[in-house]
């Protein structure tokens, strides 16, 4: 099942807010542990069953790790260790890969293997790489063991950042789930983040996004290079603004609880490279496979051959990783090879060019990029390709796609400076400006919460159905 509209959250929301607050700090885990079940539950009403599985996989195995490990029995300590990333890993691969693997092996050698047609749990990929992680922490010593069921079970079902991160490693809020405090300055940055997030998905994702709809609809060997370009661009912005307003909205109602999850964007598109851009794009992803597969593989303190397997490892499996289909393995392959090109003898040399062509050369690789990221199947992107670069008689545009441009110029020219470090810049002069005259700072600071909870609201009513783009995987 796909998840429930945003509206529920503001049902749902006030009410654990109000509770949270009303019960003695004793309490409150299990206040966050019980609310985020429901939260859950909302959506997938059995799966919610496979999440306690996994909070009780992992917290006994946490335990027999620590007691191993104190113990000095090293060898069964890893047996435990490992006995949790299979149980991790199988549960992920079951539901999420089992009828993409069924489906390849009847392509291959002709059979017809029944396919088991499982809906997916909504953010198992986050939250199993986010349990598996705190394992690997207490076997490592980089995390103490967490002893109380309920805290941990409030780590791994904490429904600000449930379903799409930023993936939250146990060692980040290991002090806070046992000790937090909220101020009234952590609850109003709170509130801020989690408004400025909503703004995002509400009020640009969704709007831009009906652009990628209508291009996406039609036919791609008959789409002008026009419609081609302007529905790709569409969805580019459309995903950067979806998924990081959820990530804002995470971190926003992190602080209003009292935690601290890490930052997940850094203004990606305003990258000079490749590289770069996977520093600030889905940072915690990035994160995870660097400190969990990237470095045990070896990282680049190995043979060049071994480093650059290393790289292919881990983005053919970062491509798997957001989906079931080969047009993601196709994604992580091209990723791959470009970090590898670059990491080899490009990124020197474009540290010679311009900061302006050398963010033109980053936005155009991560645009094709998204052409496989959105489109499923592979004969599809082959014909958008071609439409992008004018293959076919269709030509350059047609009335369609000059009024798809003409009556969306605005809406992308918004998009495209929201996604720069601009408004940040802006907030900050305007802060400047201000600090001397805290109840004029606090009044504009106030207004625009109003207005931009407003207008998402007003959105939200007429609209029946806003799903985050990465509740899929």
């Amino acid at each position: 099942m796909v998840f429930s509209s945003l509206m529920f959250m503001f049902c749902f929301l006030p009410a654990v807010i109000l509770l949270y607050f009303a019960v003695p700090d004793k309490l409150k885990n299990t206040v966050l542990f019980i609310c985020s079940l429901i939260f859950y539950a909302w959506g997938e009403p059995v799966y919610v069953v496979l999440m306690l599985f996994s909070t009780v996989v992992d917290y006994t195995h946490g335990r027999l790790v620590d007691k191993y490990k104190r113990s000095g029995q090293d060898k069964k300590a890893r047996r435990a260790l490992a006995s949790s990333v299979i149980i991790n890993l199988a549960l992920l691969c079951f539901f999420k890969y089992a009828d993409f693997a069924v489906g390849t092996v009847n392509s291959i050698f002709g059979t017809s293997i029944a396919a088991l047609d499982l809906p997916l749990p909504i953010g198992i990929s986050f939250y199993t790489f986010q349990t598996m992680s705190y394992t690997i922490d207490v076997y490592r010593g980089q995390a103490k063991v967490q002893n109380n069921i309920i805290s941990f079970g409030a780590y791994v079902s904490l429904f600000p950042q449930l379903i799409a991160g930023p993936i939250v490693r146990y060692q980040t809020v290991a002090e806070a789930l046992n000790r937090r405090k909220t101020t009234a300055d952590k609850f109003s940055d709170g509130v801020m983040r989690f408004v400025v997030g909503l703004g995002k998905k509400v009020l640009i994702a969704n709007n831009i996004g009906l652009i990628w709809d209508s291009v996406s609809a039609l036919d791609f060997s008959t789409l002008t290079v026009l419609e081609a370009w302007l529905g790709i661009i569409a969805f580019t912005f459309q995903l950067y603004f979806d998924f990081s307003g959820y990530s804002d909205m995470a971190i926003g109602l992190g602080k209003i609880f009292g935690f601290d999850f890490p930052e997940n964007f850094d203004h990606p598109y305003m990258s000079r490279s490749v590289t770069e851009f996977w520093r600030r794009w889905h940072i915690s992803l990035g994160m995870w496979f660097r400190e969990y597969l990237y470095i045990p593989l070896g990282g680049n303190r190995c043979s060049k051959a071994k480093w650059l397997r290393n790289i292919a490892i881990v983005w053919l499996l970062t491509g798997l990783w957001h989906g079931a289909g080969w047009n993601f393995v196709a994604w992580g392959a091209y990723f791959s090879v470009l970090l590898i090109i670059e990491k080899l003898f490009l990124l020197k040399r474009l540290e010679k060019l311009p900061s302006a062509v050398r963010r033109g050369y980053t936005f155009l690789l991560v645009v094709f990029s998204w052409v496989m990221f959105s489109i499923d199947k592979m004969p599809d992107i082959l014909k958008f390709f071609g439409a992008m670069f004018g293959v076919g008689r269709c030509g350059f545009a047609n009335t369609d796609g000059i009024y798809m441009l003409l009556t969306n110029v605005v809406l992308l020219a918004v998009a495209v400076l929201g996604s720069t470090e601009l408004p940040l810049k802006l907030s900050k002069e305007i802060k400047g400006k201000l600090s001397e005259r805290p109840v004029v700072l606090e009044t504009v600071k106030t207004l625009f919460i109003a207005l931009v909870m407003l207008l998402s609201v007003a959105y939200l009513v007429d609209s029946s159905f806003n799903p985050f783009l990465y509740f899929r995987f």
